[in-house]
């Protein structure tokens, strides 16, 4: 690999290319920025609205009922339209320091730039197994649910036949009828609350309209499988009386936690409290959204109040 060994400042960086980014790339140059260095680390933008192809998003914002790849589409036309945009895909951020300077990787190259303004729109990651502290041994055929819907929708893998997701966020519930429509067999959603921690509507779309059963204030006590995953165990909390499950698959979709590790190699520990007033956060890396289009709404203002600051400074 070769690295410059000079050092460009760019008005405005955003690392980061999913509705949050783009949102906030879009709101910046229209209240006048007219050097943005967006950086995407996978070969598209859209982020995760690449591998959500049911429809749902855009009814706030478009008002049209839109699947997540139409969504993000909107906002890459803009951002091909604006020239002082300049996109760096494939460009996956590894360092960044107090004086916001920037040190990323894309095909052959290591990449050194310095921000006069920062908006960090990172997103969020899944919690895993391990997270959530599910005993049992550790086969094959144990996969986030988000992970899943990347190898069924992009992929063109089918993660199992018989199928039993941890935890009822939306991501599960909406992977939980993609499954049944491609053939699977969704024993249970399993969930550890009282009430279901996604949306009513993905309750009644996902489960109730499939009769996939859900079992509330239940967790899966222990998981079994050799090479594969043959069956969990399932536990009442109430009663605390148990039951298997027979089944090759399980999906976990107990919740998402903001992607931030960047910002603590920076100094910050609390996202909420930045005294930086040239560094912003958006969108899930900020807090985690139940929709896209709140997370557009919110990640323009935050393209405006960096525009703001660029101006004063």
């Amino acid at each position: 690999m070769t690295r410059d060994s000079r050092l460009v400042t760019r008005d405005l960086v955003i690392v980061g290319g999913g509705p949050a980014g783009m949102a906030a790339a879009v709101a910046a140059h229209e209240a006048g920025v007219n050097d943005i260095l967006l950086l995407e680390r996978d070969q598209y933008l859209g982020g995760i609205l690449n591998q959500c192809i049911h429809p749902g998003f855009g009814l706030q914002r478009f008002k049209a009922n839109l699947t997540g790849p139409e969504y993000a589409d909107r906002f890459i036309k803009k951002i091909e339209e604006i020239r002082d945009i300049e996109v760096s895909l494939r460009s996956f951020v590894v360092s960044l320091t107090k004086d916001k300077i920037i040190t990323y990787l894309k095909p052959g190259k290591l990449e050194e730039i310095k921000a006069k303004a920062l908006i960090m729109a990172t997103g969020c990651r899944e919690r895993t197994r391990e997270m959530i502290h599910t005993a049992g041994t550790r086969p094959a055929g144990i996969y986030t649910a988000g992970l899943a819907q990347k190898m069924i929708n992009i992929e063109g893998l089918l993660p199992g036949l018989e199928i039993v997701v941890i935890g009822s966020g939306d991501i599960g519930l909406i992977m939980a009828r993609r499954l049944t429509l491609e053939g699977a067999k969704v024993k249970a959603v399993i969930e550890l609350q009282k009430e279901s921690r996604g949306l009513v509507r993905n309750v009644v779309l996902c489960l109730t309209d499939f009769s996939i059963p859900l079992y509330l204030h239940h967790r899966v006590a222990r998981i079994y499988g050799r090479d594969r995953v043959e069956k969990v165990l399932v536990e009442n909390l109430e009663t605390h009386e148990t039951f298997e499950l027979a089944c090759d698959t399980v999906l976990v979709s107990a919740g998402l936690i903001p992607e931030n590790e960047l910002l603590e190699m920076a100094g910050v520990s609390d996202v909420s409290k930045i005294t930086s007033p040239d560094i912003f956060v958006c969108g899930n890396s900020y807090k985690i959204y139940d929709l896209a289009d709140s997370v557009t709404r919110d990640s323009e203002k935050t393209g405006q109040a960096a525009a703001e600051y660029l101006r004063r400074s």
